[in-house]
């Protein structure tokens, strides 16, 4: 692998890293970094890359939330060990929406969807959403739910419907999480972890699918951008979450919004005047 392509890799795999845990859509930023940085591979190859490296996003949450997930931590009581696998059943039942639609739409997805107008619009749209949510939260009264193991399951599965707005890309699938959680009252701990766990299964099965799609025919070059793209993600997002979960504890996410917009925007004025 030259140095220009390593160069390329690296800056993809922080992309990653940092936007897929920030409200802010990671596949809307790859499609648009896709427009600067040119890798000179298949678009399948593409595809996959875009996978693997929302792969080596997942694995820091399961590194950092291991024990918390663990049902067979010997650390944890009998009690403990029964309340994550009320968790995880929660977490499977969360995701069931996003994976029916995702799977029977996936092609249609790829084909009409994944292009800068939708992402520019759908990252407008839902900044103007959390800056809405956020002022109306300011004036709500009641103490949201801060306990994880208080969700009911038809949270968890209402939840799981607004992950379904994320298969649009430009949505992110922890913003629609994340916003699904606080109209629902919880407070914005319990969605973003929440929305982290989500994330474990949503992205072994698409990248099941893609490896699936692709097969394992890799190239010493085509693996050594796999390999580097996942371990630089994987690196990037334990720090993101450390810091989201800082930062959310005392400020909203109306930042977020914020810059969602002003980024749509430009998007719009880039492909509307400069390319």
């Amino acid at each position: 692998m030259d140095i220009i392509l390593l160069i390329k890799t690296v800056i993809l795999g922080i992309i990653e890293g940092i936007t897929e845990w920030l409200p802010i859509s990671s596949t809307g930023h790859l499609i648009l970094a896709d427009e600067f940085i040119k890798m000179n591979m298949s678009e399948a190859f593409m595809e996959m890359f875009n996978v693997v490296i929302q792969l080596g996003a997942i694995m820091a949450v399961v590194v950092l939330y291991f024990h918390k997930l663990n049902p067979f931590s010997p650390k944890k009581n009998r009690r403990e060990k029964g309340d994550t696998m009320i968790l995880w059943t929660k977490v499977v039942l969360a995701v069931v929406p996003a994976a029916v639609i995702g799977i029977l739409l996936d092609d249609w997805l790829d084909a009409h969807l994944y292009n800068p107008p939708v992402v520019a619009a759908m990252l407008i749209i839902y900044g103007i959403l959390f800056i809405l949510i956020e002022n109306k939260n300011k004036k709500n009264r009641r103490r949201p739910m801060d306990d994880l193991g208080r969700m009911t399951y038809p949270m968890a599965f209402v939840i799981g419907v607004f992950q379904v707005l994320a298969l649009i890309p430009g949505t992110s699938r922890s913003g629609a999480t994340i916003l699904g959680g606080i109209l629902i009252g919880c407070s914005r701990t319990v969605a973003t972890e929440f929305s982290f766990f989500l994330g474990i299964p949503v992205m072994f099965g698409a990248s099941l699918l893609k490896i699936l799609k692709f097969g394992l025919h890799f190239t010493g070059v085509e693996a050594a951008v796999l390999i580097t793209g996942m371990l630089v993600s994987f690196l990037v997002s334990i720090i993101a979450i450390k810091f989201l979960l800082g930062y959310i504890k005392k400020n909203d996410f109306k930042a977020f919004g914020v810059y969602r917009i002003i980024l749509g925007i430009l998007v719009i004025g880039y492909f509307a005047f400069l390319k």
